[in-house]
Formats: C-alpha cells, structure tokens, sequence
C-alpha cells in the first residue's frame, strides 16, 4: 500500500453529469481552489449519464404526463411540472454562460431542437390530456403549447405513428415545437476536458473505497487504482458523493447522521433501437404516453428521435428490468450490502408497501421480444420486429425513505443529503437527474457553503441571470431568457426541425 497523502480542497467522486456540473460551478466561483475528481471507470459520463443509458429528454415538463396529476376535484396539479420547467431554464442559462464565455465550442455537440409531444389514447385520457393542455398553455412557462385530437393534424405532427393506426379509438396529442434533445454524454465529456484545462485533475480507473472523518474535520478518502491496485490517501475539506447508484454506499460509509435509515431500490431499464435508418427518418419528435397502472414513473414509455455522435437515432421504452446491482457496472451484492441496521425497517417496510411494483417488475423481466413489439405497436402500428433490437440502458437507484406518508416510502426524483457542517454532500436518486443538474448542484452550494454565497451571488448572477428568482413572478424574464438561451445555444434559427435535420445528414 502506498502511504502518499494528497490534500486537496475540493474532492468530486464519480465522473458524471453532477460531479463535471458542481466542477464546473466552483471552477467559475473560486478559480484557485484545488479540485480532484476520482471515476473507477476508464472515461467520463459512461454510467447514467451516457447516453445510451439516459433518455436525454431535456426534462422540461413539456411532455411528461408524470408531472401533472389530477385532483379528486377534477382540477389539475402543474405545480411539478412548473418546478421542473424552471430548473431545465437554469439548466440552459448555464450552459449558454458556458458558450458566451467560450468554455463549450460547439452547443450542437449535445443539444438540439426537437419537438416534445404528449400522446393518449381512450376517451379518459383524451378528457385528461384536454385539461392538461387548459392549465398548461395558460401558464407563461408553456406557451406555445398546441392541443388536437383531429387525425388529419396528428398525422403532420408524428407521421410514422399515425400510419397504419386503425383503432376506432379516440386519440389526442399537444406538442411544444422548443422541446430539446440533449446528450448528456457529451456535455459531461465537454465539462471535464475544460476542467482538465484548469488544472482539475481527473483520476479515471481509481475507486473511492472507504471514506472517514479526519480529527480535524476534513475527509479522508482510501483511493484504489483499479489498473495496477495500490491503494492512495487523500483529504479535502468539501467531498461530493455524485456516483450515481454507487452514492449510497459511500454515503452510508462516512457515517454522518443525514444518511441514516436511507435505502435504495435499483431499477434498470431497456430500450429498443431502429436499425432501418428509413423507420428512423420517418419520426422526428419525442413523444410521451401514459404509464401503466402499478408502473413507475420512470417507465413512461416514450418514442424518442435521438442525436448520438451526429447521427439521427429512434429509441422506444424503457422497459423496466430488475437486477440487484446499484450501478450497470456494479456488483450482484450491491442491494444486499447496502442493508444496514439502521435503514434495516425502513428497506422491510417498503418491501411490503411495493409489491405491485415488484410483481410489474417481474413482469417486465419476463417479456419476450414480441411482446415488446406489442408495446411499441401501440405506437407505431406497423412496427416489425426485424428493425428494432434491445439495448440496455442505465441503472437507477430509487431513494427509500421515512417520510410523513410512513416508514419506507419509495421517492421518486433526486435528494441531496449533506452534513449539518455542510463539509460533505451526496446526490441519491434518478430522473429527472440530469436536466436539472445545474439546480441540484446550486442546491449543493447553497447548502454547503453559505458563508461564501453572499460574495459569490454576483458571479452566480452572472451565470444564471434568474438565480434566486422564481420565473413565474417575473413572466417578462422568461421571454428574454427563452429568446437569448435559444439563440446561444443554436436552437432558434430558422426551422428547427430542418436546421436539426440538415446538421445531422
């Protein structure tokens, strides 16, 4: 073993979108801060935030029914949906700071403009979707949102679904034409090469297998290189935990009070790809549906038109599958070995309040292909089974908690758990993850270094001209953030859809 100590300021723990988002952050803040960043695998962004294994939807709230619900009232709850829009524009702000100031190049390398489409079928949903549309549209934050249940415009608006589509049943779409795709893969690569510029030294092939308190209050970290197995200390006064799944043991690792009686239920996911470029060409949105009853909301299936290394690519799911590992890369004892005495009730209690979602989950496991197909056919009719074959996308750790709805409560969304002292942070959970990094790791700041962010609000501003602003109380600024984040980052000249079509072939 290797007795070299390395002191550092700052320590990042995973290589993924969270981690090259919060690096990025604290570069602008405090440029002479000394940050290291630990990844066991090869290269950055290849666990959730890859994008083969995430949905690169740019999680806006435009299309996901799993945002709004309806009350027993008949009245419709858009409070989600507002919050998620609102953090995908700090999302975008950010990244538009980033272009302004030189730090991306190229803004098409990771996202581009694409219409995001809600799609139901059944007279029920239809009546949904109907009043969806009424309280959407009318919020500043959706304009521009279309609704038709007419056959005629929907053919326009998704051609290759409507083809073939014989059902006597009514169907319904709305459709934002500034949806976006992202690829977050890209954008967590393009994150780390300009921090490797400033001098922040990515360690990839080296985990972070144990981590404790030092006497003097900074963390110690016991570091393997994977390649050659020596073993490395390093302390830094601020750790993050952004390793995806892989967090919740280094969480409970460190031992601080916040990440007690916490568990995780991993969740993984499978797509189908089009392999007939012709099948590809013919769709050019991403379109939503309605979960199936007992199905989590992760498992909304989605038909969507992807951007991956500048090709054009069609994706449906996800199917959800179940594996005990908490990362794709990780090991078969993962769930077992984050059963500890103290989230021990906890992880029994949610065993027994989700046995519908475990018997769905089977379920899953258990489809064939064909059966597959039959999902997909409820979107595209005419589907064959020889133009798709199934990819295995990313795994998700859902957070269990006690909460006030009782012991074991399985959450849906992201957590930051962090030390009363604020010396240490940890980011648990799954969608809408990556679109609304640059707001989680805000959180993490604010949450973590509040004597600092008095002085550090101008720069903030700088960066995200709403931080500290709810959108809706000024509907002027979205307008202009809208209007100046589109034309920054290439989303708004001419068409969208043929500038899209035009940079891809």
């Amino acid at each position: 073993m290797s007795n070299r100590q390395t002191k550092t300021d700052v320590i990042l723990i995973g290589a993924g979108i969270m981690s090259a988002t919060l690096g990025t952050l604290l570069k602008e803040l405090v440029p002479d801060w000394k940050i290291t960043v630990f990844e066991k695998l090869p290269t950055s962004g290849e666990e959730s935030s890859n994008e083969w294994n995430n949905a690169g939807t740019g999680h806006a709230a435009l299309c996901e029914l799993n945002y709004t619900t309806e009350k027993p009232d008949g009245s419709m709850d858009i409070s989600k949906a507002v919050k998620v829009n609102e953090e995908f524009q700090v999302s975008m702000q950010f990244w538009s700071y980033l272009v302004k100031s030189k730090l991306i190049r190229n803004p098409q390398d990771f996202i581009m403009p694409l219409p995001h489409i809600s799609f139901v079928q059944g007279a029920k949903d239809v009546t949904y979707l109907k009043k969806r549309f009424e309280a959407m549209s009318a919020n500043p934050l959706f304009q521009g949102m279309e609704f038709s249940d007419d056959p005629a415009k929907l053919a326009e608006w998704m051609p290759l679904m409507m083809k073939e589509r014989n059902s006597q049943e009514p169907i319904a779409a709305t459709k934002v034409d500034s949806g976006t795709d992202v690829n977050f893969g890209a954008l967590t690569r393009t994150l780390f090469a300009h921090l490797k510029s400033k001098n922040v030294a990515i360690q990839h092939n080296h985990q972070v297998d144990d981590i404790k308190r030092a006497s003097d209050g900074s963390w110690e970290l016991k570091v393997r290189n994977v390649s050659s197995g020596s073993v490395e200390r390093h302390t830094a006064k601020f750790v993050f935990i952004g390793g995806g799944g892989g967090s919740l043991h280094l969480l409970q690792k460190s031992g601080i009070p916040e990440g007690k009686s916490i568990g995780g239920f991993p969740v993984s996911g499978l797509f189908m790809v089009c392999k007939n470029p012709e099948v590809v060409e013919q769709h050019h949105a991403k379109v939503y549906g309605k979960a199936k009853v007992g199905a989590p909301p992760m498992s909304v299936p989605h038909l969507d038109t992807r951007f991956i290394d500048n090709k054009k690519s069609l994706l449906f799911g996800p199917f959800a599958g179940f594996s005990p590992k908490f990362l794709k890369t990780g090991s078969m004892l993962d769930l077992v070995t984050s059963v500890k005495p103290h989230n021990l009730t906890t992880m029994l209690a949610a065993g027994a309040k989700n046995m519908a979602l475990t018997k769905y989950l089977i379920k899953q496991v258990m489809l064939s292909k064909e059966e597959r197909m039959e999902e997909l056919r409820e979107f595209i009719p005419n589907a064959k089974s020889q133009d798709w074959d199934l990819l295995v996308a990313g795994q998700r750790v859902q957070i269990i908690k006690d909460t006030a709805a009782g012991k074991g409560t399985l959450q849906f969304g992201t957590e930051v758990i962090n030390a009363a002292d604020g010396s240490i942070a940890a980011l648990l959970g799954a969608s809408p993850g990556a679109s609304t990094a640059v707001s989680v790791m805000l959180e993490v700041i604010n949450k973590c270094f509040p004597q600092q962010i008095k002085a550090w609000e101008p720069k903030l501003k700088e960066m995200i001209p709403s931080y500290g602003v709810s959108l809706l109380k000024k509907p002027e600024m979205i307008h202009e953030i809208h209007t100046t984040t589109s034309r920054t980052l290439g989303l708004s000249e001419d068409q969208p859809v043929e500038r899209a079509r035009r940079t891809v072939s």
